[in-house]
Parts: C-alpha cells; structure tokens; sequence
C-alpha cells in the first residue's frame, strides 16, 4: 500500500518527490468532500488543506490510513485525538508560507496607515480627495504581535528598519536573540500597542477571543490585523468597535466563515457593515499563497512525508537542504 490521495491543488514537486520514494499519488483536487471519503478507503496518506475535516467518522471509513498530511500551517480540520485513536500521524508544512504571511501583514497594516485602497477606489471613480486620504505613519508606533511562531516572528522581521517599537506576547515560547523584538505579557499590550496583529493557531482557548471585552481593555484606539483564523475574532464586535472608535482600523484575510456566502444572515449583517468602512480590508485567504509558497509548501510536505515514513529518497537530502528542515 503505497497510494497517496491528494484532494486539493498543490505544486507538482509534491508528485514527483513522491514518487521518487516509491509512493503512488493520486491527484484528485477536483473532488468532492463525499468522493475524498470514499477515495480514501484506499489509500495509505492522505494530502489535504481545508477541503473537509478528519474525525473519526472519516477515519474509520478509511482503515488502511497511516498519515494525514495537511498542505499549510496548522491543523485546525484535523482532529488529533481521533488521529491518535486510530493510530493515525499529522503531518503539516509549517514555515513554509511564514514569509508570505509576513509581507501580507506589513502589506495590509501600510494599507490601512496610508488609505491606500481607499484612494485607489475613489480615484478610479474620479474623486480627488487628498485631505480625506491623509495617512498616518508606522514610524514611532508600538506593534504588538500575539503569537511568535513561524508567521508571527516572520511579521517582526518584515518591521526592522521602520522605527518601531515591537512587543510579541506568546505564552508557549520564549523569545531569544530578536534585537528589535520584546517579550511582554498582555497587560503590557492592552496598555501600549497601537497595532495588534494576530497570529495564533486556532484552539479552544483562542476561539473568539478578540470580543467586546478584549477589545475594551486597551488604553488607546489601536488596528487590528488577523491573519491567523477567522473564528479567533467576533466579527460583529469589531464592527461595533470600528462604529465606535475603539478601533482605527481592521485588516483580516481570514473570516469566521469561508467563503462570506457561507455566513448566516446575522453575521452577514456584520460583515456587510464592514464592507461599508473604509477603514477595514479584506483579502481572500491568500496570506500565505504566494508563487514562492506555493511552491515551497509541496516541497517542504513531501520531504516531512517521506521522513515520516523512513523512506530513502535522492530528493529526500536535495529538499531538506533547499527548504532548511
């Protein structure tokens, strides 16, 4: 048993490392969630990013499963304790998409500082509002970070040479040799951060975290970015805190619900509001979907496949150097 089912699209080096460590993949992107389940039955790894959720419905349909590999950072769609149960490993391309996450952030905090979007709409409609776009400046102002993993110390180093202060909170790690970076706790963040970017996993304990009463414990209006996971934010109480003026600005590229079709109509009244705001902006889920990712994710995936499975490979040595892991 040697099949590899692939239900989502990624870069054709995941196949041909795969294949050189004598796997048998089986591309299927275009699949259902219903076909994956019953193709899976069959297989003995199976690749996915967030086409449906592994629990143990589905593995126990699938017996011959050894390892489920996830095409991303993190494995919120996987249940580890049904995995576990079932004598299942994780396997996930962490680090892989932290730089691109990291420029999309800084991307999308400059964005919002400068009215960029805001000025491009208007100026394509014929508007020429230049006292009504006046930006403010990232220089001087104190970021913090909330998760200091892979994206989150990616996010940092895009900020060195800008003139900020940057305080990382992340009660899991202990954050070491980062000149321009330090470690605080969030008494410190509620007091002095005038940018929060958010970059957690998605657990029980984050689960909509960021609501009415976190957003209240800081002393000054701040912007908000959440390039983690939608549900770690209220997105009907960070419109009310945009109506408000608790918050200057919101940049996510993440929602509750992907896609908005999905929202239920209360929420779809929140997400509606912040349509409206030019203070907010939206990207589609590509934080961390670069070319270069993209690329690096399938490479960085096989590699941890086939050490998983103790498998010699040519590639194996060639990718481990290339993709540093």
């Amino acid at each position: 048993m040697n099949k590899v089912l692939i239900i989502d699209d990624v870069h054709p080096l995941l196949m041909e490392a795969l294949e050189a460590a004598g796997f048998e993949p089986l591309y299927r992107p275009d699949c259902s969630s219903d076909e994956a389940r019953a193709l899976a039955a069959d297989c003995m790894v199976l690749v996915l990013r967030s086409k449906l959720y592994v629990d143990d419905a589905f593995l126990s349909a699938a017996p011959r499963l050894r390892l489920i590999a996830r095409a991303g950072a993190g494995t919120d769609n996987i249940n580890e304790k049904d995995c576990t149960h079932h004598g299942v490993g994780i396997v996930h391309a962490g680090g892989a998409n932290s730089d691109a996450v990291g420029e999309q952030t800084l991307g999308m905090l400059l964005s919002l500082l400068a009215n960029i979007a805001k000025g491009d709409r208007e100026v394509r409609s014929g508007i020429w509002d230049r006292e009504g776009n006046r930006g403010a400046e990232l220089k001087g102002k104190t970021v913090g970070i909330l998760g200091f993993g892979y994206t989150g110390s990616a996010f940092a180093g895009r900020l060195y040479g800008f003139g900020v202060q940057v305080l990382a909170y992340d009660p899991y790690k202990t954050i070491e040799q980062v000149a321009h970076v330090r470690q605080t706790d969030m008494d410190e963040l509620f007091r002095e951060a005038d940018v929060l970017s958010l970059h957690v996993p998605l657990t029980n304990e984050t689960r909509f975290m960021v609501d009415a009463d976190y957003l209240r414990r800081f002393r000054k209006p701040l912007y908000l970015l959440n390039l983690s996971r939608g549900p770690v934010v209220r997105t009907k109480h960070v419109a009310e805190a945009l109506q408000s003026g608790m918050l200057r600005g919101f940049a996510a590229d993440v929602l509750e619900k992907e896609p908005p079709s999905a929202l239920a109509a209360d929420d779809k009244k929140w997400f509606d509001l912040l349509l409206s705001m030019d203070q907010v902006l939206f990207t589609p889920h590509v934080g961390g979907w670069s070319t270069e990712s993209y690329e690096r994710i399938s490479g960085v995936l096989a590699a941890r496949i086939i050490r998983w499975f103790n498998r010699e490979s040519q590639m194996l040595p060639t990718l481990l150097e290339y993709y540093k892991i």
